[in-house]
């Protein structure tokens, strides 16, 4: 088909011909360089799931999100339907559907491990992927093997990578898929499906964690970098179809559900909408002292504080830079600069892991702007023998870029390193999961026991009954089915496991029954000491 094998001499945006200093690889030079790219991918890809594997469940302390979207893993798994409880359209569900996936594996391979130690290990498989999606967009930006696996080994050894890498969070799945929409949208064959492809990768990051929208401009931008002017249009279209035809089929289960518009007795798509635009508290400015928001930004760069601002910087050099600079990371850096705008905008609300979305393209524009750097040089005057002195003056050049890099990213990420490998914060939550699976709550089908998402699954792993005999303690207050069962308020339940998370919501005015239950129950196990600890309450309500 002539539209694989337009002419690559021509520069993609402009349509100028002779513009573009360099060509786009044909696929016989992709299919001969597939062996030392390989060569070279391989270890960072193994490097990246090492430095992810060690100490996985030791660090970080377990979020209760975790713990969430792995229960709702496991209601897919099991077919009991979206969610483990009635699903409200949170988030999409095809996060946790991915990771029904790859998560059955180790609760079968591992059984005796807390379950979210098991949903960390299924994370393991993203990571490989997300790294060797980094290394093909970087290469079909531009950038050539050097450089994509520095862009690849900046992002698998950033601390904060490696951190919120190895927890279970929608964005992971999220960014993987946007990183292949890019890879698909600066393919060098230019195939229409890859185009189509790329607009189905992206719906499928949408459907991930619908946060992730907001780079679509970028990839678009990516998509007119590689394609062709004269079949740019069926490109756009291929492009528009794929992501649409996808993600319409979201709206499109709700409304065959009567779940998409607000009504009396349902949950709805849009009432969820409207909730998480303009219901959801603000976590208030980065740039005020004393907020969420100001806080969280400067855990992250406590935690790293090379790859967020180097990579920041470098996402605007790459944006400037002229077109004959080879590149066409235009995409990807514009992806980055929006994700970041949307973060530093005032009063809204910033998550957590967040920053996973933005991570990858920064690691990109970093290795692209050393990479320019390098080629921008005058090697040829500064040298005396030919092109062989050229390169070697390149080579210098680049060598000491790469050891002031060093310098300044060591020192830091060292630290950060031996902090990550070596440090344990989860004891108590193993013992506490190990205690529930012994099988220490009397009558484990009759019994209700109320715990955080992280330990939910270990408390079903014991006996009780999902949903009404291990209740998650957000659904005691805020579902009415639950509230149902619960005539009595507290007195209905038999055992609270305390966690840092559940103990958090003791002055929620929303959640009146955790309160009350932390009032009338006594320990009759601790695990851990401190704001960290995990206590086995028995409730007083004259029952066993």
């Amino acid at each position: 088909m002539g539209y694989a094998t337009m002419p690559v001499a021509e520069d993609s945006a402009t349509g100028s011909p002779g513009s573009a200093k360099m060509p786009l690889p044909d696929a016989r030079r992709i299919r001969t360089g597939r062996v030392p790219d390989l060569a070279l991918l391989l270890p960072v890809v193994i490097l990246a799931v090492a430095v992810r594997a060690w100490n996985i469940g030791g660090l970080p302390f377990p979020n209760d999100d975790e713990g969430t979207y792995l229960a709702q893993a496991w209601a897919v798994r099991h077919a009991e339907g979206l969610a483990h409880y009635t699903y409200w359209y949170d988030h999409p569900p095809l996060g946790w559907i991915q990771l029904a996936a790859v998560s059955w594996l180790p609760s079968w391979l591992l059984p005796d491990l807390p379950a979210f130690v098991q949903g960390r290990i299924a994370m393991l498989p993203v990571a490989a992927a997300t790294t060797a999606l980094i290394w093909a967009v970087a290469r079909r930006g531009g950038l050539n093997r050097p450089a994509a696996g520095g862009a690849a080994l900046l992002h698998a050894l950033s601390p904060l990578s490696v951190t919120l890498g190895r927890q279970i969070y929608l964005d992971n799945f999220a960014v993987l898929w946007v990183l292949a929409a890019f890879a698909f949208a600066l393919s060098p064959r230019r195939h229409l499906w890859h185009h189509v492809g790329a607009g189905v990768c992206l719906a499928f990051a949408m459907l991930s964690k619908e946060t992730i929208a907001v780079v679509l401009p970028a990839v678009v931008v990516a998509l007119w970098q590689g394609s062709h002017r004269r079949t740019r249009a069926f490109s756009v279209a291929g492009f528009a179809s794929g992501l649409l035809g996808t993600a319409l089929l979201y709206p499109l289960y709700a409304l065959l559900k009567n779940e998409l518009l607000p009504g009396a007795g349902h949950v709805s798509l849009l009432g969820t909408l409207k909730f998480q635009l303009a219901g959801r508290a603000g976590t208030g400015s980065v740039f005020a002292p004393g907020t969420e928001a100001h806080a969280l930004v400067r855990q992250w760069l406590d935690t790293d504080p090379v790859l967020p601002l180097a990579g920041l910087a470098a996402t605007l050099v790459v944006l400037a830079l002229p077109p004959r600079s080879g590149l066409r990371l235009r995409g990807p850096a514009l992806a980055a600069v929006v994700l970041a705008l949307v973060a530093l905008r005032p009063g809204g609300y910033l998550p957590k892991m967040y920053i996973v979305q933005l991570l990858p393209f920064l690691a990109i524009a970093l290795a692209a702007v050393v990479q320019a750097a390098v080629a921008a040089l005058p090697a040829e005057r500064l040298a005396h023998g030919g092109a062989r002195g050229a390169r070697g003056v390149r080579a210098t050049a680049a060598a000491l870029l790469l050891t002031g890099a060093a310098v300044l990213t060591v020192p830091p990420w060292a630290a950060a390193g031996r902090h990550n490998a070596t440090t344990a914060e989860t004891d108590a939550y193993y013992r506490a999961a190990r205690w529930l699976r012994e099988g220490h709550i009397p009558d484990p089908g009759g019994s209700r026991v109320v715990v955080d998402g992280v330990l939910w699954l270990d408390a079903v792993g014991s006996g009780l009954r999902p949903g009404t005999g291990a209740i998650w303690h957000y659904k005691v207050d805020q579902d009415p089915a639950i509230a149902e069962t619960m005539p009595h308020g507290w007195r209905d339940i038999d055992y609270v496991v305390s966690t840092p998370a559940l103990r958090g919501e003791r002055h929620n005015p929303q959640m009146p029954t955790i309160a009350d239950l932390l009032r009338h129950a006594t320990p009759v196990a601790t695990f851990g000491e401190g704001d960290g600890r995990v206590d086995i309450l028995k409730t007083h309500n004259g029952q066993g």
